[in-house]
């Protein structure tokens, strides 16, 4: 799916960039798919992903979820509620994150988002509720 869009901070400079969060791509049935390597910029001191890390990249694919769907009404998608649980420590490799959308409303949308590891065990799930406004 392309369609125009300029952001108000460069990509390279946003979250994503600085983190490294890769939006892979979008199933047609609204499917997200993302990626983020495990480098010590992702890492809290005992050297193990930052809970952080994962809370982020689960609103961010969210967010760009339903940003694509919505904004060709001149709508944004803005993140209303994460709630992130985190069940195993990632250490290295990849986080391969994949989210469902269960909810899409006027102006709600919820999202249930996996994050994995290389091995496909699952580190961290996420719900989280992204508000959908008029771009003005």
């Amino acid at each position: 799916m392309t369609f125009e869009f300029t952001p108000a901070v460069p990509p390279d400079r946003d979250l994503d960039g600085t983190l490294g969060i890769k939006l892979d791509r979008i199933d047609d049935d609204g499917t997200i798919h993302a990626t983020l390597a495990i480098e010590d910029r992702v890492r809290q001191p005992y050297g193990v992903v930052h809970g952080g890390a994962y809370a982020a990249m689960a609103e961010s694919m969210a967010s760009a979820g339903t940003f694509v769907s919505v904004h060709q009404d001149g709508k944004i998608a803005l993140g209303l509620s994460n709630n992130t649980q985190f069940l195993r420590s990632g250490t290295q490799g990849t986080v391969h994150g994949t989210g469902v959308p269960i909810h899409r409303g006027r102006t709600t949308w919820v999202w249930d988002i996996t994050l994995s590891d290389d091995d496909e065990r699952v580190l961290a799930v996420s719900r989280v509720t992204i508000a959908v406004r008029d771009a003005k």
